[in-house]
């Protein structure tokens, strides 16, 4: 079941929810608006030709800090990692699904490719993996309404959270973070 509006702010207050910081205003009636940071992560494809993903790809990538009021550029076919502003968190008895919102959509930007899914007992800055798919650049702000997150509550609490679990590979994220799919190989 998804929570509404009304259960939105008793989980907040009940601790279950993390919104950081939180404004009433981004309240919608089925989820909360959540807005785009400054830091990004785009592939150097000067210095690179292929993604191994046997291998880490931290050197793959370069970091990218937008100032308050200059735009970070996505060019069509671009792929970059972002961040969500607010830190964002669940309890073991939640998940969160975040979603773009309808306006973002409608430029062409997808805000994630597969992973809008917060693990329970996960807190972090979520990683956006965004993909331009229009036939011009997008122009994005620092702090620009960017997604919204619903939340739903688990059929009971889990058994051991996100945060307990070895292979846990995104934990308490506060910048974007290259793939760690390499790990799952060193098993």
């Amino acid at each position: 079941m998804i929570l509404s509006d009304k259960d939105i702010k008793k989980a907040i207050q009940a601790g279950d929810i993390i919104i950081d910081p939180f404004n009433e205003k981004d309240l919608q009636p089925a989820s909360i608006d959540l807005r785009l940071d400054r830091h990004f992560l785009v592939f150097d494809t000067n210095q690179n030709y292929v993604i191994d993903p046997k291998k880490t790809i931290d050197n793959l990538m370069d970091e990218v800090e937008i100032e308050k009021e200059k735009p970070f550029v996505l060019h069509p076919g671009e792929f970059a990692l972002g961040m969500i502003y607010e830190r964002t968190g669940v309890s073991d008895k939640m998940v969160g699904r975040l979603e773009g919102k309808s306006s973002v959509g409608r430029l062409g930007l997808l805000i994630h490719v597969t992973a809008g899914f917060l693990d329970p007992g996960n807190s972090l800055k979520m990683t956006l993996e965004l993909h331009n798919t229009a036939s011009l650049p997008i122009l994005l702000y620092y702090k620009m309404p960017i997604a919204q997150m619903a939340f739903e509550l688990l059929s009971s609490p889990c058994e051991k959270s996100y945060s307990e679990k070895s292979s846990s590979k995104y934990i308490g994220d506060t910048k974007p973070r290259a793939s760690q799919m390499w790990k799952n190989f060193q098993k």
